[in-house]
Order: structure tokens, then sequence, then C-alpha cells
């Protein structure tokens, strides 16, 4: 992790709760894309410790230990975040559209740089995590590896477009 004007660069993350689609549930409201990150100890106290909103899950069984997870909104109102996945056949930007299939990729890694927003409400205070920029590495399968190298043709119903 690299702190630069209070942006934190992170790499080699593991994403959890992935919400790219803006999904209504029980702890999202509908239209708010946010996923959540796995921390070290070390990287996580330190955030909190410079007022980073860190949260630790409960371990699921005995014997677990509680894990920290930072939690990062996606907004692309104003400056919208450059998303950015990577394969076997290079790199392709992500739309504010086409964002929610990681909501389904199998992900192998993640580099991203978040940016702060201090917050102040009714006298407690703390610092949310917003995505400016991330770059996600897929797992691609066997079939996907195969037929890497066949162009893509754009069509309807199995006909081409220039039908």
């Amino acid at each position: 992790m690299v702190a630069n004007s209070r942006n934190v660069v992170m790499e080699g993350m593991t994403i959890v709760f992935p919400n790219f689609r803006g999904l209504e549930g029980r702890y999202n409201q509908a239209g708010q894309r946010n996923f959540c990150v796995k921390l070290d100890d070390k990287v996580a106290e330190q955030m909190a410790k410079d007022g980073w909103t860190v949260k630790w899950l409960k371990a699921r069984e005995e014997g677990d230990e509680e894990q920290a997870i930072l939690h990062i909104n996606v907004n692309f109102k104003g400056r919208p975040p450059r998303v950015v996945i990577i394969t076997s056949r290079g790199r392709t930007t992500l739309t504010e559209d086409e964002i929610e299939i990681l909501d389904w990729a199998d992900i192998q890694t993640v580099d991203l740089i978040v940016g702060p927003y201090d917050w102040n409400i009714n006298g407690k205070t703390g610092t949310k995590a917003y995505l400016q920029s991330m770059y996600v590495t897929i797992n691609e399968d066997a079939l996907e590896l195969k037929y890497a190298d066949v162009m893509d043709i754009n069509s309807r119903s199995g006909r081409t477009i220039d039908d």
C-alpha cells in the first residue's frame, strides 16, 4: 500500500461483496455501486488510525480470525473511475454500463487506487473510500484461452450485422 496525497494505492487485493451493478439489498440502496477488499491486519490498523472506515467481519467458524475489510464506493457522477480488465487478449476499459460484469467475473487479483471522502454526521467523522482507478486480472478457463485469438463478430440471432 502506498499513499500519495491521501489517495491509497493497493496491489494484489481480493474483492469481497461485489455490487458493481448497484442492486438494492440488505446493506445497499438501489443504484449504489460498491465492493469491499480484504485488508491485512497491519494495513487495516493503519488505515483506521488515519480515519478510514475499516470494518471487521466476524469469524465464520470457531478458530477462524476476524477479517478486516474496506468498503469502496464506485461513483460515475462527475469524474468516473478508470476500470480495466486484463485477460490473455490484452486490456479492456469498462464503461458504467459494462462494469456490472465484475459481479460475476472470476477475478484473480485486483490493483486499485482509492480516494478519500471525509464525512462528518452528528459529530461522528470518518473517511469513505471512493474508487479512482482499478485493474482487474481475470482468471480465464480452458475454453476462453483456446479461443482467445478468434475475432469477435457482432451478431444478432446468429446473423452478422452485415447480412
